[in-house]
């Protein structure tokens, strides 16, 4: 493989020893200069993919020559520390663009970078204001391609496009193939080589299991008992809206466990702490959304959580994607109130999913905290995020859209968590037999 000796005595110097599928396929294609469309999922190694064959063609003094787009801040953060470790040894300069910071400290970086990662929003600014010079462009990245489509970003990503030279060497990687997918692929890609691999995670070594309750009360007291009793490693916890984030945060360290949250409505300070301290290991559980989370590569999750169902398949599967990896043991646990249901048939469309009915232990009902004005949701339909330009408008520089600000419906028919009465503490209660088979 034509790669320079510097990378590669960088990358052994990281710990990487062994190529992953998606490297092993990719790599060559790139410094090919064929354009490549990889369908790929996170923890599959796919940023040192793409990052080390293009750094091995980036070269310190002729300008900004790479320009990679993020759905999220995290994220962006994370392949823009990739693009450093391998690249500051050659003297390759990156710089990280998006939205909830200073764009001044922004403005005078750029010059100076080699490399650019960025949010679509963010990137629109720079490119507004003249910030962004691509003349010396030759590589274009979509990373999460099919995530910055859901958030309602396709259009912005088709005007940076145009604003790119037309001979540019692109690599698109998505863990699915959506139509918007296919049809940025066939439109902006150069006969690209599709590359496919199988999932990161093994289906032998995943468990998933979805316990059904009789009402919604029950699901904080089920979480607490299971992260207490039968959650070793560390754990995601997701949530359907921000608010809820919080509040279950919250609500957890009130029981004594060691839990932060993530979500867009946090500054990026706080939410780059909250995912450092989980990687550090100083808390235990991380409770987020599907956006934020989406993307993001956390080593030893032995739990996943839907406190909320998802609504598709699709997000079903990026969520418990985290655990079961590398040859790791995980669970996947999914907590069914009779609102979920609609959620949860979808998610039993795809068959290949084998989720099984659990045994409901007993637990303790607990008291919640009462919620704070931050808190509060407003009434909303769905759990889900929409798609195109509405709420997920690119008026929203931050690099995320507002795909998350439509809560879920708080009535007093559906309140599962909101009141410091609902709750009984000491109460023990055992649900047997209620399953929905």
């Amino acid at each position: 493989m034509a790669i320079d000796q510097v990378f590669k005595d960088t990358v052994r110097g990281l710990g990487f020893e062994e190529l992953t599928t998606i490297q092993e396929k990719c790599i060559p294609e790139i410094l090919n200069k064929r354009d490549v469309a990889g369908q790929a999922e996170t923890g599959s190694g796919k940023t040192i993919a793409f990052a080390l064959p293009i750094l091995n063609e980036v070269f310190p003094e002729e300008g900004l020559q790479v320009l990679v787009l993020t759905p999220t801040r995290e994220l962006c953060v994370q392949v823009g520390e990739v693009f450093k470790e391998l690249g500051d040894p050659a003297g390759i300069r990156t710089a990280m663009v998006y939205g909830g910071v200073s764009i001044n400290p922004q403005i005078e970086e750029i010059p100076r970078a080699n490399v650019v990662v960025g949010t679509p929003g963010r990137i629109l600014d720079h490119i507004g204001r003249k910030t962004l010079d691509f003349r010396d462009l030759k590589f274009l990245v979509l990373d999460e391609a099919d995530k910055m489509f859901d958030m309602g970003f396709i259009d912005d990503i088709r005007e940076i496009i145009d604003h790119t030279p037309k001979d540019i060497q692109t690599a698109m990687f998505s863990a699915t193939i959506s139509d918007d997918v296919y049809s940025i692929m066939q439109q902006y890609l150069q006969n690209p080589i599709v590359i496919r691999t199988q999932s990161h995670v093994d289906p032998e070594k995943l468990k998933q299991t979805c316990y059904d309750l009789p009402d919604a009360k029950s699901k904080f007291s089920l979480l607490v008992h299971l992260l207490k009793n039968e959650t070793p490693g560390l754990a995601l916890v997701f949530c359907a809206t921000k608010t809820e984030t919080d509040f279950i945060a919250r609500n957890l360290r009130a029981q004594k466990i060691n839990a932060a949250a993530i979500h867009g409505g946090m500054s990026q300070a706080k939410r780059l702490d909250s995912l450092n301290r989980l990687k550090k290991q100083h808390i235990d559980v991380l409770v987020a959304t599907d956006v934020v989370a989406r993307g993001l590569d956390i080593k030893n999750v032995s739990h996943v959580y839907n406190y909320d169902v998802p609504g598709s398949p699709k997000e079903y599967i990026h969520r418990i994607g985290r655990t079961a990896r590398a040859g790791e043991d995980g669970d996947a646990v999914t907590m069914l109130t009779p609102r979920d249901h609609d959620n949860f048939r979808n998610i039993k469309t795809d068959p290949e999913l084998d989720i099984t009915f659990g045994s409901v232990p007993a637990f303790d009902l607990l008291q919640l905290l009462s919620r704070s004005r931050d808190e509060m949701s407003r009434p909303s339909r769905s759990y889900g995020f929409g798609r195109g330009r509405g709420p997920q408008s690119r008026g929203h520089r931050s690099g995320f859209g507002r795909g998350h600000s439509g809560s879920r419906t708080r009535g007093s028919g559906g309140r599962g968590h909101s009141g410091s009465n609902e709750y009984s503490r000491g109460h023990k209660h055992s649900y047997r037999g209620s399953q929905r088979r």
